[in-house]
């Protein structure tokens, strides 16, 4: 295979890579040749996804909670002892309440802003030193549609994954001198544990599928194919993206 779409030997971080995206993206990843850590904070479900990826390479893990702080100094920590550099951040840990505005309490409020936002802002950053030594890597941040459009997700869901969108740029711009490039996917509704609520709901279901041009739900390894894309050195130009992965969702106007 061409060097340009192959990743073997790169190392790889993957928050929330026990299930749904983040395992799909575990996955791929190893399949092109990667070096794999994954987080997920139950210890038992991340020990059983080791064994079963175990024969696809190289995949290591630990049982943090991303949205604890030191939780995430110990991930930076863990990896700087196995690693010495780092060359793929895949920020892709998140989790939602939906309600409307005025039903949050302060503490919903600020466990999703820590899960879905803070927690991105703040492993990045603390990744730096080892994004910067590996010259040449790449962050992706792993957004949703519904921080570029209004859903029915509830407001801080949204606020927090419009905010990585535009962190994604700024970081784009700021790290592009470090040989680092960052990128987000934004996907639309896909068959994960975190949509099987809603999607069991069958006229929510067909609401979803009247939106979505392909007429269809997303699956975990068809954002897994754009997160791996954007990690290639085939994709060594693009920086500062954030690729809906979405069935043309965004798109959809007045058919």
């Amino acid at each position: 295979m061409n060097e340009r779409w192959q990743l073997t030997g790169k190392k790889a971080l993957i928050t929330g890579g026990s299930k749904g995206i983040g395992l799909a993206i575990a996955r791929e990843l190893l399949q092109f040749g990667a070096e794999v850590f994954i987080v997920a904070r139950d210890e038992n479900v991340l020990s059983t996804r080791i064994k079963e990826l175990k024969s696809l390479g190289t995949i290591n893990g630990l049982a943090a909670d991303i949205a604890q702080p030191a939780d995430r100094q110990l991930i930076v920590d863990t990896i700087s002892n196995l690693w010495n550099s780092l060359d793929i951040l895949v920020n892709n840990a998140g989790t939602n309440i939906r309600k409307k505005a005025v039903e949050y309490d302060d503490k919903e409020y600020q466990f999703l802003l820590e899960t879905n936002m803070h927690s991105v802002w703040d492993l990045t950053r603390k990744a730096y030193p080892l994004l910067k030594a590996a010259n040449g890597a790449s962050v992706v941040n792993v957004t949703s549609v519904a921080g570029l459009t209004h859903l029915q997700t509830g407001p801080p869901y949204a606020m927090a994954k419009a905010a990585v969108t535009q962190l994604t740029r700024n970081l784009a711009v700021e790290w592009a001198p470090d040989n680092i490039r960052v990128n987000a996917v934004a996907p639309w509704y896909i068959r994960t544990p975190l949509t099987e609520g809603v999607l069991s709901n069958p006229d929510y279901l067909q609401r979803v599928l009247a939106r979505t041009p392909m007429g269809r739900v997303g699956t975990p390894e068809e954002v897994a194919a754009a997160v791996v894309f954007l990690c290639l050195p085939a994709a060594s130009y693009i920086t500062g993206q954030t690729l809906p992965v979405d069935g043309g969702f965004m798109v959809y106007g007045f058919a």
